[in-house]
């Protein structure tokens, strides 16, 4: 049985840490190396760091950046943030990523997602799927940062992205992003059930059961969080002992220390 991740999301833009709700509003809340340095000791199992302004305004990644948060990082590093070629999926490779996160070029170029895993290994590719709700009561696929609504219904499209060579998904609820009123668990348990590929909840976790619920009733393999990071005391080995006390298997040994 895999091991259960658990997963910082840092969003930087302008070369600050920032943070929003509903992606929007977004108030810085530090800065993005030193945050960097303080998951090192954390016993993260992961970071996730994107770029939150390079898609939406059409913007190349920032690769310096990118170099420098590497450099500081000393666990697998998944990159996002205005990758939308071959060629910057394999800078950022090249530079210190140990995988990259695509969504709006994903869904502009879906080709992109098997061209990537053909060169790289699946393992390198997290699709990232940023979901809304609309009136027929279906979730559909955003892009740009969660402004840009798409005709792809997010079932379908978790679906596509694996059949493409996708090894992961990084899913969020974009509406409850930031809110810290709990995951939506039947989003996640929909698109768990929908694909084998690992997926990744994301988007408004708020309390310990959270991230429990997620993994035993939802069916995500690994949790991911920002706001409960940044505005309260729960720290990422606070949640992996929440989770080793309802027999889940963490990747770190310090749990029960």
């Amino acid at each position: 049985m895999l091991k259960t991740r658990v997963i910082p999301t840092l969003l930087w833009k302008n070369i600050g840490l920032v943070k929003g709700v509903g992606f929007n509003s977004w108030r810085r809340v530090g800065s993005i190396l030193p945050a960097v340095k303080v998951y090192n000791t954390r016993q993260v199992d992961e970071m996730i760091i994107v770029d939150i302004s390079a898609s939406r305004d059409n913007n190349q990644p920032d690769f310096e950046m990118l170099s420098e948060i590497a450099h500081e990082c000393f666990v697998p590093l998944t990159f996002g943030g205005g990758i939308n070629s071959l060629e910057h999926i394999t800078k950022s490779l090249r530079l210190g990523a140990d995988k990259i996160a695509v969504n709006t070029a994903a869904l502009a170029n879906p080709e992109l997602i098997t061209k990537a895993s053909e060169r790289f290994g699946s393992q390198c590719v997290v699709v990232s799927i940023d979901a809304i709700m609309h009136e027929d009561g279906d979730y559909y696929c955003y892009t740009h940062s969660g402004s840009q609504p798409t005709a792809y219904k997010v079932l379908e499209w978790a679906k596509e992205v694996e059949k493409l060579g996708a090894g992961e998904i990084l899913l969020t609820d974009v509406e409850l992003d930031g809110s810290m009123k709990g995951y939506n668990q039947d989003l996640i348990r929909q698109v768990s059930s929908a694909v084998s590929i690992p997926v990744i909840a994301s988007g408004g976790a708020g309390n310990l059961n959270d991230f429990s619920t997620a993994i035993l009733e939802s069916g995500a393999s690994a949790v991911a969080a920002a706001s409960l990071f940044h505005f309260t005391q729960l720290t990422p080995l606070e949640i992996k002992r929440h989770l080793a006390s309802k027999n889940i298997m963490t990747r770190n040994a310090l749990v029960n220390g």
